[in-house]
């Protein structure tokens, strides 16, 4: 941290949850594909239950996250597992390679799938464009990133209140309608429990920001109002889109078909611009922490800092890898065939030892030397 005035409110309190809400945004959640995927199959209530366990366990897995990450002095994803896992990190290193290669291509294709359906763009322009503005802002580093996140939080937290109000005055005798009738609320649980498991890893994802953090209590008050902070919108959209159910279940793009039934041509471009600012600030977060975790690998070799250049490189060979993927697959598929399996994978190596090997380290540190000595011993 740098020397000076200490850290603001809002960097202890809010910044963590806001780029908490930026990694878990992304492509399905913004566009509600994710939704409806998740969570309507529940039914109107059935889906809330889920939406609501998954923003409580959110709350819990970060708060224990940045209060372990803070005690360890780990604020990149290796050194954080490096402690956590020993040599158990490697695990999570692949997989979450594997999650960056598959969110980044779903954030292409659904900017594709914007481009195309707005403005008549050809699929690969829209892709080409989310890939360049990702790559220009996390070659500026922390700063540019963080910028990123709190400017586009007050934006897309104004435009879903906004549709939500619309939504209410347009079809809000349909939305009311449909939650009086009687549905199943099959499936709720593990629907709430697949989607935290893939979502989840942005705490892990957004340990860079939570340098600000001055104490473990800033680090558990932060972490539990993430949770909140990242689940409200999704869960005015998802009362919204509950006038359309059950159809709404197969449109590729929920947030559009809804918007076309609005009627008003300056809120759809506004709602599809801030869709696209989601995406921007979901695929910053995910690739600048790549740049952190090779960057801080670097310097504890002795090697230097990352160069604005490199760090534009590295995001650059990552993106363009992923507008493949995203050109050739269509957003539903990579939504349905990949991320359930990747959000038991991060259970496994993620969520069972942060809550289980990481919170005892985690007392016995702090009943031994108190709050700010480092948890002694990494994994064996």
């Amino acid at each position: 941290m740098a020397a000076g005035a200490g850290p603001t409110w809002f960097q202890r309190f809010l910044l963590p949850g806001f780029a908490f809400k930026a990694v878990v945004i992304g492509g399905g959640y913004a566009t509600g594909r994710e939704l409806a995927e998740f969570f309507l199959p529940s039914g109107p209530w059935g889906g809330l239950a889920a939406m609501l366990l998954a923003m409580l366990l959110w709350s819990i897995i970060c708060a224990a996250t940045f209060a372990l990450a803070r005690a360890i002095g780990a604020f990149d994803y290796r050194s954080f597992f490096e402690r956590l896992l020993g040599p158990g990190w490697v695990l999570f290193e692949v997989a979450y390679v594997l999650f960056v290669t598959l969110v980044l291509a779903v954030f292409g294709a659904a900017a594709g799938e914007i481009g195309a359906a707005i403005f008549g763009l050809p699929q690969l322009a829209g892709t080409a464009i989310l890939a360049a503005s990702i790559a220009l802002f996390v070659t500026f580093g922390n700063e540019s990133v963080e910028g990123l996140f709190k400017y586009v939080s007050f934006l897309l937290y104004a435009v879903y209140a906004l549709f939500m109000v619309l939504a209410l005055g347009s079809f809000g005798d349909e939305i009311a309608a449909r939650f009086a009738v009687p549905v199943p609320a099959d499936g709720w649980v593990v629907g709430g429990l697949t989607y935290t498991g893939y979502n989840v890893i942005g705490a892990v994802v957004i340990l860079p920001v939570i340098r600000h953090l001055t104490s473990q209590r800033d680090a558990v008050v932060s972490g539990l109002i993430a949770g909140p902070l990242a689940m409200a919108p999704a869960i005015l959209f998802f009362v919204a889109m509950i006038a359309f159910y059950p159809g709404i279940i197969d449109e590729t793009l929920p947030s559009d078909f809804m918007l076309q039934q609005l009627e008003m041509p300056l809120f759809h471009l506004l709602f599809q611009f801030m869709i696209f600012a989601a995406l921007l600030e979901s695929g910053a977060g995910s690739v600048h922490a790549i740049n952190e975790r090779i960057d801080a690998a670097r310097r504890a070799r002795g090697g230097a800092a990352l160069s604005r250049r490199a760090r534009g490189g590295i995001a650059g060979a990552l993106l363009v890898g992923c507008m493949f993927l995203a050109d050739r697959f269509g957003l539903v598929t990579l939504i349905a065939s990949g991320y359930r399996t990747l959000s038991w994978v991060f259970l496994a190596v993620y969520v069972v030892p942060v809550l289980t090997i990481g919170m005892v380290r985690l007392v016995r540190a702090q009943r031994g030397s108190g709050d700010e000595m480092a948890i002694e011993g990494s994994a064996q």
